[in-house]
């Protein structure tokens, strides 16, 4: 067994009878204990893999290995998986307690009753749910709801728990005590989680890693920070981030990008970062907020238009080559609407992109 091959996808495709294509050659791999997510905009395939790996849908083409077996033609009740829904899929007219117990208690393998309910009141106890055992899930908050589904999802033990956007239900506050619960949870238990998302915030903020998905092919597989320090391509860089990326319109010429307002050296950029030769032509260069910053000796002027208070931090909205752009400011930084301002870009920081989106700096 390879515990960094713990989970396996082998160029996985899914073709619907209607010629819909929703997963293109997908392969990637998870290791054994950690917590992925598969994050992306809703339509490019993420819930379906995780219903593929569950056996919910047979894939057209492709492998999918468990702990070093092929798992394709296993039925799904014979893959050992836990799987939270969307909707939590809790029966009504069981208590909390009949509901964690339920899984145990049918099948061929089904264990005395008195056995299921000294499991189920293990993950009860886990999950901080024992004093809900008599309730009927119609009478328990989203959270508490959320808390059976994953402790019915866990008594039968599995190599691998599946959770598909678990979280989209409940409100923001909750959203985020929940998410911390879940991979305190998993983590404690020590299995191995995937986990869909569209919220790239709950992505970053509870993955090992992440595999973002955008028209059913993989854009990027990597550790969280990398999306947003070293985005794989346009789609990558504007997907993750909070503020968003702003965006130029640049021609490379001999050694300079010029814009209709500014002009970089590419002597001032880590030549380092440059993932290609740079023809000439046309280009997007794209620079994060923070990378836009105040400054008496800037290079360009401009004027506040807008001031947007984020927590701790404001954002500044100008136009500036003919493009709404932002800044990030913290909240001592004494500017306000309609004030005259010099600004000066971190060059060291921009990215560079070609029209189709593919990165070269």
């Amino acid at each position: 067994m390879d515990n960094n091959k713990f989970v396996e996808v082998k160029n996985l495709r899914k073709v619907y009878d209607n010629g819909h294509e929703a997963i293109k050659n997908v392969s990637f791999s998870v290791k054994k204990g950690d917590l992925v997510c598969l994050l992306g905009p809703s339509g490019c395939g993420k819930t379906t893999i995780l219903n593929i790996l569950a056996g919910l849908l047979n894939p057209t083409e492709g492998d999918i290995i468990f702990n070093g077996k092929s798992v394709v033609k296993v039925a799904p009740k014979d893959r050992h998986i836990g799987y939270v829904f969307q909707n939590y899929a809790l029966y009504p007219h069981m208590t909390v307690l009949q509901n964690v117990m339920f899984p145990l208690i049918v099948g061929a393998n089904k264990k005395p009753k008195t056995e299921a309910k000294k499991i189920a009141t293990k993950y009860m106890e886990l999950t901080q749910i024992t004093e809900l055992a008599d309730q009927k899930p119609g009478n328990l908050s989203g959270g508490q709801q959320q808390r059976v589904a994953i402790a019915r999802a866990l008594v039968q033990e599995p190599q691998i728990l599946l959770m598909d956007e678990p979280l989209s239900n409940l409100d923001a506050r909750l959203r985020l005590k929940i998410r911390e619960e879940i991979r305190s949870l998993v983590k404690s238990v020590g299995i191995t989680t995937l986990f869909v998302t569209h919220d790239q915030e709950e992505a970053l903020s509870i993955g090992d890693k992440i595999i973002l998905f955008n028209d059913g092919i993989i854009q990027q597989d990597d550790l969280g920070q990398n999306f947003y320090l070293e985005p794989n391509n346009y789609f990558v860089a504007n997907f993750v981030g909070n503020p968003v990326i702003d965006n130029f319109k640049v021609t490379k010429t001999a050694n300079e990008l010029k814009s209709s307002q500014f002009t970089i050296d590419l002597a001032d950029l880590e030549q380092s970062r440059f993932k290609r030769e740079i023809p000439d032509g046309e280009y997007i260069l794209s620079v994060r907020p923070e990378n836009i910053v105040p400054d008496p000796d800037g290079l360009f002027g401009t004027t506040v238009d807008d001031i947007e208070l984020i927590g701790r931090e404001r954002i500044l909205k100008f136009t500036f080559d003919n493009e709404q752009v932002r800044s990030l400011i913290n909240l001592e930084t004494p500017i306000k609407r309609g004030d005259q301002i010099k600004l000066k870009m971190r060059f060291n920081r921009v990215f560079l992109f070609t029209p189709e989106g593919e990165r070269v700096y």
